[in-house]
């Protein structure tokens, strides 16, 4: 009676079959949230007619013109987790499509092991 237990619960309390599903780990969230910013860091290289084909909400668009205003370095750094903020709030898709595929930095050359004795 006391002693047994009816469902199978987590350390939580909850039914372990249903809450693995229902939300992404931690992990796969801050990827989300990196490449939101990633994009969004984007969006401030870009022109403003480029940015005004993009028909992204008016809170985004004000924040990425004043990213570009922005010349201290702390401060422009917030105000691009500020934007990546934002966009989780969007659907990256489409605007991924219009902006195209990212290009990578090219990864820098290592030096042979034995080059150095």
């Amino acid at each position: 009676m006391m002693g047994e237990q009816t469902e199978d619960l987590d350390d939580r309390g909850q039914d372990g079959d249903e809450g693995a599903d229902e939300r992404p780990s931690k992990s796969s969230r801050k990827r989300a949230a990196h490449a939101a910013q990633a994009m969004g860091e984007r969006l401030i290289t870009l022109r403003e007619t480029e940015l005004e084909r993009l028909a992204l909400p008016e809170p985004l668009l004000t924040a990425v013109r004043d990213a570009r205003r922005i010349r201290a370095r702390g401060g422009l750094a917030r105000q691009k987790q500020y934007i990546g903020k934002l966009m989780r709030d969007i659907d990256l898709a489409p605007l991924e499509a219009a902006l195209g595929p990212a290009i990578a930095p090219p990864r820098p050359r290592r030096a042979k092991p034995g080059r150095f004795r």
